[in-house]
């Protein structure tokens, strides 16, 4: 079997917890299907090691975009404050 990769983002225990009852309210309102808790894990599971990834590489690209930006901004009230 092969081995998992280990997930990117973790959660604390509490928040897990949240998560997992989350997924089971919407499994049962949205398709009629009663999940137990270990379902429910398996879900979250499959979201943190497979799909968080990609949310977490795309918030780190629109981080450094904005701080590309914030920067050429401060570089350029740098130059505004040279004296000749």
């Amino acid at each position: 079997m092969a081995r998992k990769k280990p997930p990117i983002l973790t959660l604390t225990p509490e928040q897990e917890s949240e998560a997992n009852r989350k997924i089971q309210r919407f499994m049962e309102a949205r398709f009629e299907l009663d999940l137990g808790s270990f379902e429910a894990a398996e879900i979250l599971d499959l979201f943190t090691r497979e799909i968080a990834p990609h949310y977490y590489n795309r918030a780190i690209f629109d981080v450094q975009a904005h701080l590309k930006e914030r920067f050429e901004s401060i570089e350029s009230d740098l130059w505004a404050l040279e004296k000749n």
